[in-house]
Order: C-alpha cells, then sequence, then structure tokens
C-alpha cells in the first residue's frame, strides 16, 4: 500500500469569511424560526468598519436584520470598542430584495431552486466517518474558541486558522506529521508564550492519542498576528467550502452553503449526499464512499446520481442503496427535516461530521 500525507485545513469562527458566513446563516434562522417556508439568499460582505447585507428574501416574517446581524458578531467575540469591527459601531448596510418570481415559479411545485451538482463523502477512517485531517483542524479550531470564550487563556482573539497533515498507508492513517497553528493574539503576548500553550497544552489536548513530540508544530509562522479579523481583512461568504466539507479528501461541487434555504440544492443536495454515503459505510459496503447529484433548475428529479466506492467494497451494493433513496428537494426536506432553524449550528467548524445534525445521524436498526 502506498504511504503518503494529506492536509487539512480549518478556520475559527472568527476568520472574516466565517463571520459572513454565520451572520448570513444567523438570519436564515431567525426567519425559519417564523416561517418554515421562508426563501433566503442571505449574502454578507465584512471589511473594517462596514457590514454589507445584501441578496434576495422572501417571508410572511419580519426581522431585524440589523440587530442579528450584531448579535451574531458579539457571540463570536468581536466586542472591542477600539477595533474597527466590533458588534456596537459597525455600519450596517442592507440591499435586499424579494426572490425573482422566475426562480420561485419552479421552485413552488418542487423543483430545485438551481442547476448544480453535489457531492457527499464518507469514510471509516474515524467514528465521525470524516476524514482524520480535517476533523483534527477542526477539533484544534474549536479547541482555541472555547479556551478563548472561557479564558482560559487571556491572549486568544478570534481569528485564527488551523491545519493538519496525517500520514497514511494506502486508506488507513497512521500518524499525524505536522500542525500548525496560527492564532490572532493580544499585542503584549509573546511568540514563545503562544508556543508553549499550543504545545503543551491545546495540541495534545486535542490529538489525544494522536499526539507525539516528535510531531512538527508550527505556530503563527510569520511571528506575529495581531491584526485580524474583518478589521484587518475583508469577509464574504462561501470562501471556505472545502473547509465546510471535507477538507479536500472529497470532492464538492463548488456551490457554498450559509445563508441558503433546503430549498437551494447546493445546500440540501449536498447535505443528502453525505447523507447517502455515511449510509454506504455504515451498511459495510465500502470503507469510503462518494456520492454525486445534478440538478437542472426547476425539475424536481435529479439528471444524475453517481456512487463511487474508489475500489473499496460492493460497488454495485452501494450503488443500490444510493438509488433506492428519493434525491428531489422535497424528498429531502422532509426526510431531513430541513424547514427549522438548525443552520446557525452547521455554520463554524465544519458542515459535516457533527452527531447533532440530521444528516449526521445514525442509521436506524
Amino acid at each position: 500500500m502506498s504511504r503518503y500525507i494529506f492536509t487539512s485545513e480549518s478556520v475559527s469562527e472568527g476568520h472574516p469569511d466565517k463571520v459572513c458566513d454565520f451572520i448570513a446563516d444567523s438570519i436564515l434562522d431567525a426567519y425559519l424560526a417564523q416561517d418554515a417556508h421562508a426563501r433566503v439568499a442571505c449574502e454578507v460582505l465584512a471589511k473594517s468598519g462596514n457590514l454589507v447585507l445584501a441578496g434576495e428574501i422572501t417571508s410572511a416574517g419580519t426581522v431585524d436584520h440589523l440587530a442579528v446581524a450584531r448579535q451574531a458578531i458579539r457571540e463570536i467575540g468581536y466586542v472591542d470598542r477600539a477595533e474597527a469591527f466590533n458588534a456596537e459601531d459597525v455600519h450596517i448596510t442592507e440591499i435586499l430584495s424579494k426572490q425573482s418570481p422566475e426562480i420561485a415559479q419552479g421552485v413552488n411545485p418542487g423543483g430545485a431552486g438551481d442547476q448544480g451538482i453535489m457531492f457527499g463523502y464518507a469514510t471509516d477512517e474515524t467514528p465521525e466517518l470524516m476524514p482524520l485531517p480535517i476533523q483534527l483542524a477542526h477539533a484544534l479550531s474549536r479547541q482555541l474558541a472555547y479556551d478563548r470564550k472561557h479564558q482560559i487563556v487571556a491572549f486568544l482573539r478570534p481569528d485564527a486558522k488551523t491545519q493538519v497533515s496525517v500520514e497514511y498507508d494506502g486508506n488507513v492513517p497512521v500518524a499525524v506529521k505536522t500542525v500548525l497553528v496560527s492564532t490572532q493574539h493580544t499585542a503584549t503576548a509573546k511568540q514563545e508564550q503562544i508556543r508553549e500553550y499550543v504545545v503543551t497544552h491545546l495540541a495534545p489536548k486535542v490529538l489525544g492519542a494522536w499526539w507525539n513530540p516528535t510531531i512538527e508544530v508550527l505556530v503563527n509562522p510569520t511571528g506575529s498576528f495581531v491584526e485580524g479579523g474583518p478589521s484587518a481583512d475583508a469577509g464574504v461568504p462561501g470562501r471556505k467550502i472545502i473547509v465546510d466539507s471535507y477538507g479536500g479528501a472529497g470532492r464538492h461541487g463548488g456551490g457554498a452553503f450559509s445563508g441558503k434555504d433546503p430549498t437551494k440544492v447546493d445546500r440540501s443536495g449536498a447535505y443528502f449526499c453525505r447523507y447517502a454515503a455515511r449510509r454506504v459505510v455504515e451498511a459495510k459496503l465500502a470503507k469510503k464512499a462518494e456520492v454525486q447529484v445534478g440538478y437542472a433548475i426547476g425539475r424536481a428529479e435529479p439528471v444524475s446520481v453517481r456512487v463511487d466506492t474508489f475500489g473499496t467494497g460492493d460497488a454495485r451494493a452501494a450503488e443500490e442503496l444510493v438509488r433506492g433513496f428519493s434525491f428531489t428537494p422535497n424528498a429531502i426536506i422532509e426526510t431531513l427535516d430541513l424547514k427549522r432553524p438548525i443552520y446557525r449550528e452547521t455554520t463554524n467548524y465544519g458542515h459535516f461530521g457533527k452527531p447533532a445534525l440530521p444528516w449526521e445521524q445514525a442509521a436506524k436498526a
């Protein structure tokens, strides 16, 4: 079996693009809490002291977009009024209209909200049926946020990136080779102090049995990371779609998730492909599986459904299992119960691999 190293990255909730994803999903959830049939396509731009809300929303609900956005920023942790981007002082511009009736006439009868291709992936290398590199990278980012919010580490700030490189022997992960942590910090924090936290606390705690002292640990390789978040960099939704999915181990169709209601198959189709891929691996029909679906706007039935088991199992049985599911938008929404405010829980640290999400539920006996 060939040996190789595979690397995946994650970002924290304070990353500028993730700030925008979280605001978009917060607005989506606020509408779904009032109106299960809301049509939401919310885009966000954050830069310095400015926030732009744009897109198309049609709903019987009434949402204070500014209040929702400020609360989302507050929850992330951008509350320092000395910074250009903070929850209280950010200037918010709204450019929102209703959904095009030409789209609605195809979606209302149950058709797909857009054309496109979606992928779902699952592998038996972790209990979550996710690739190990992205799971560990997400766990590092999540722990950084936990330590910051619970004031375990005083010098941490919201913006951060993590990266994990894993050595494989064929399909089996055998060792973690490199861990990279770039975290925003206070101006008074010393690099030695930050490195000590990562090497002696963060990495060993998160990696658990995968930790060993021979791992190369890189911490803030530029030497300093004081300026961060939207105060220093622009953010928009959908620029972290590989972080959101499988860290590059499984393919992605290109459509972003956040800010879109479940009639948008970019989101619901990708979730259901993951659901179907999980079923293949859970049934032990393959050690890993990828499901692809293709849609035409306004049509309910997909134009294609494909299953790939990468030579790790019974390809014919896997395809028969997947083709037993209905991939129409209405069937997906009903199966996964998607017309409810669950999307803020998806935004950060991966849309997959979280047991509480409906597409991550284990198959019933």
